[in-house]
């Protein structure tokens, strides 16, 4: 037998035995170590030495954020069914060694804490939607995470692990009330809409008629001032014929002549006047000799009436 072969196995064995010692631990997880089954202690991450054939590494323990979805069904306390949709964000509690021994031991694997998890958040989900109405659901939707959240924390620290995030991402109800929803707030656009044009078309009325009583208050105070203007012209304009009337008389007088004369050649001068500025329009004038006298007389009660202001105004 080669003397030199049991020393090369011997020295092979001797590798093996050292290399196994060193155990490389990933970072963001920790090592548990047991002994012949039994827990013995926790690996960090980096390079660790460990007992070779004794000591073995029973889980690799991740302390990273984990995520996952859920999809369940709720009853409200006026019997609607409510589907949600969430996304739950969990991690181990913290590195410390009774911890990491939770996370170890606390379920036989995987599988069982999610359902564990799962089960119990929609336990309480339930629970808490079963005493609100369905009107009610859609705007409870941080409350819901908050009672989770406050009903979850010391459960999952006693396995090992911290609730860090919850999210309802979808909340929908039945076809049939998802239907009636919509149609609630249809018919609440269209009142409101309704509204606002009544109320536009109010305001536009009311300005309208403020508009047109301003206008109609207006034009009545230039027409009464026009008016008060046009009388004040034509006093102006009477007094001022009196005045000269009433000299053209006083001359008459003095020079001896009937002062006739004067409102028959006014009255010639208005013909005048009306023959050249009528444009084509017909003026009768009484010709007979009836006419004529009935207008002397006229003019004679009007140059009489002149004569007594005249002597009144001495």
């Amino acid at each position: 037998m080669n003397p030199v072969l049991p020393t090369f196995i011997i020295v092979f064995v001797g590798l093996i035995i050292l290399f196994s010692s060193f155990v490389t631990i990933k970072q963001g997880t920790i090592g548990v170590i047991t002994v012949f089954g039994k827990y013995r202690r926790i690996m960090h991450p980096g390079l660790n030495l460990k007992l070779p054939l004794i000591e073995k590494i029973y889980s690799r323990i991740s302390i990273q954020n984990r995520s996952v979805e859920l999809e369940f069904q709720a009853v409200t306390i006026d019997q609607a069914n409510v589907y949600f949709k969430a996304m739950l964000l969990y991690s181990v509690l913290d590195q410390m060694e009774e911890t990491i021994k939770n996370v170890a031991f606390k379920f036989v694997d995987e599988r069982n804490l999610m359902q564990a998890l799962i089960r119990t958040i929609e336990g309480s989900i339930r629970a808490y939607v079963a005493t609100k109405k369905q009107a009610d659901v859609l705007t409870l939707r941080s409350d819901i995470v908050q009672h989770v959240k406050e009903q979850l924390d010391q459960v999952l620290e006693t396995w090992g692990y911290h609730l860090q995030d919850l999210q309802l991402n979808d909340i929908t109800f039945d076809d049939a009330v998802m239907k009636s929803m919509s149609q609630v707030v249809a018919s609440n656009n269209l009142k409101a809409a309704a509204e606002n044009e009544g109320q536009a078309l109010l305001i536009t009325k009311t300005k309208a008629a403020e508009a047109e009583g301003n206008a109609i208050k207006i034009a009545a105070e230039a027409e009464r001032q026009a008016a008060q203007l046009r009388g004040q012209g034509i006093a102006l304009f009477r007094e001022e014929v009196a005045k000269g009337m009433s000299a053209a008389a006083e001359e008459m007088h003095k020079a001896d002549m009937d002062t006739s004369v004067i409102l028959f050649t006014m009255w010639t001068e208005s013909i005048k006047h009306f023959a050249e500025n009528s444009q084509g329009n017909v003026i009768f004038l009484d010709g007979s000799v009836d006419g004529m006298e009935r207008t002397m007389k006229e003019v004679m009660s009007l140059n009489l009436m002149n004569v007594d202001h005249a002597r009144k105004g001495k």
